[in-house]
């Protein structure tokens, strides 16, 4: 985790010393000075001449609410909420913290609950919900998602960009596979057996808690059982909990009423977990941004701060505990299957401080030519690229990470986040991989 992360969630904690409720995300505009360095790193603003950016997006707007009876800009819902804007603050102005703020604000006092663009968005911001059907039926929600007339349908219907590919629901879920295999206790047992071959204390007390997400779980369960294997092969028992969605799709669509629920209910289960001594490991960036970052300048439940500072990305966690680097050293992968990788650092893995760690760390595995292909945003950011008024959009943020991938000298992509891979994938038809599924090729496999 970075300093600067380190110090905002130290800020999103603090409380009023006369009522002990958390302070308002507003006061932070008292700390902007107006250098508009968030403005010349934000990605839509570059491409989008009529958004007006992030510093007025959020300390402006405050100030002017604070001032009078002012209603928030609908420009609002043209944030991306990416979040670069954070990590480029010179005076860690909560900038992200208060676009969900607004955001929140503007769909639940201006926007009609009967149109299009809020039905619309409740959907793109409940996958979980409605995954599961399509996961009962993965063959024929696969063929009827990819009919032309269903695209069409929904484009007119709903306003869903109709250049998407539905992404394809897995024949089993993670967690189906989990439980087939033997749940925790076939993992607590997987872990020992691996101690003891590598020599190691077979009673020692490496347990971690996955918080999957659900597109690891409906649409690429490989990613996840990667992830868990990769980790039993260092010893840990895997434990995965029954959990929500980390609410990031939520916060980005205003739905806070929705995202607010899932996280009670994540940090009751992981809280409860993390007293019993599990870490709480993601697999993917925005996950472990929501529940490290969104979830404190949000909440209060009990539990919060504890969640937030006991979660890691998963590359970063075992990075921190293990050898790995010692390990990558004496392995190898098939050069035909991943060779040149062109990596994309997702935003909310810079805003982790993680952007460089894939590429450092696999460019000394034989078999692999990682490449990083810049700083740029991939655009999608979640579901703000399947809408159908933010599709061009997203396409030209998109623009520099395609020439870069396609300069890369591969045809396979990598990276942590599951929408920059579909965006990838949608805008250079390379293959895209999860740097677990190399650790997993390159140690288990």
């Amino acid at each position: 985790m970075s300093e600067k992360q380190s110090d905002r969630r130290d800020a999103a904690e603090l409380r009023d010393v006369f009522t002990g409720e958390p302070l308002d995300l507003r006061p932070g505009s008292d700390d902007c000075y107006k250098c508009s360095t968030c403005d010349t790193e934000c990605p839509v603003a570059e491409v989008d001449d009529e958004f007006p950016g992030p510093k007025f997006q959020g300390p402006e707007q405050w100030r002017l609410k604070r001032k009078e009876d002012h209603d928030i800009d609908d420009s609002i819902m043209s944030c991306s909420n990416c979040m670069r804007c954070d990590s480029a603050c010179p005076s860690d102005v909560p900038l992200s913290g208060m676009h969900n703020t607004a955001r929140g604000e503007y769909v639940e006092e201006e926007m009609s609950k009967f149109s299009r663009e809020y039905i619309r968005n409740r959907i793109l911001a409940n996958y979980g919900r409605l995954a599961p059907l399509g996961a009962k039926f993965p063959r024929l929600a696969n063929f009827v998602m990819g009919l032309s007339v269903t695209k069409t349908a929904y484009e007119k219907l709903l306003g869903i960009a109709g250049e998407r590919e539905f992404p394809a629901f897995a024949e089993q879920t993670f967690t189906d596979w989990w439980e087939e295999r033997g749940g925790n206790a076939a993992s607590k047992r997987r872990a020992r057996e691996a101690r003891e071959e590598r020599g190691g204390d077979e009673d020692a007390d490496k347990k971690v808690a996955y918080f999957h997400g659900d597109y690891s779980n409906f649409n690429t369960p490989e990613v996840a059982k990667s992830m868990v294997r990769v980790y039993e092969e260092f010893g840990y028992e895997v434990v995965v909990p029954e959990q929500r969605c980390s609410g990031t799709p939520m916060f980005a669509n205003g739905m806070l009423d929705d995202a607010k629920r899932a996280a009670k209910f994540n940090i009751e289960t992981f809280a409860a977990l993390v007293e019993q001594g599990y870490d709480v490991i993601c697999s993917c960036t925005s996950c472990s941004m929501a529940l490290r970052q969104e979830y404190p300048e949000l909440y209060s439940f009990d539990g919060t701060a504890k969640v937030a500072a006991n979660t890691f990305e998963a590359l970063e966690y075992l990075r921190i505990n293990e050898d790995l680097d010692g390990a990558l050293a004496n392995s190898s992968v098939p050069e035909s299957e991943f060779g040149t990788l062109a990596y994309h650092a997702p935003c909310h893995a810079r805003n982790q401080g993680l952007d460089g760690q894939a590429v450092e760390l696999l460019s000394a595995l034989d078999g692999t030519d990682p490449v990083d292909v810049g700083d740029s945003c991939s655009g999608i950011s979640g579901t703000y690229g399947w809408k159908e008024e933010k599709y061009d959009t997203s396409m030209k943020i998109g623009e520099e990470m395609f020439d870069h991938m396609e300069e890369s000298g591969g045809e396979t992509g990598m990276t942590e986040c599951p929408t920059c891979a579909m965006q990838m994938n949608h805008g250079t038809g390379y293959d895209i991989r999860h740097p677990l599924e190399v650790l997993d090729a390159a140690l288990v496999s």
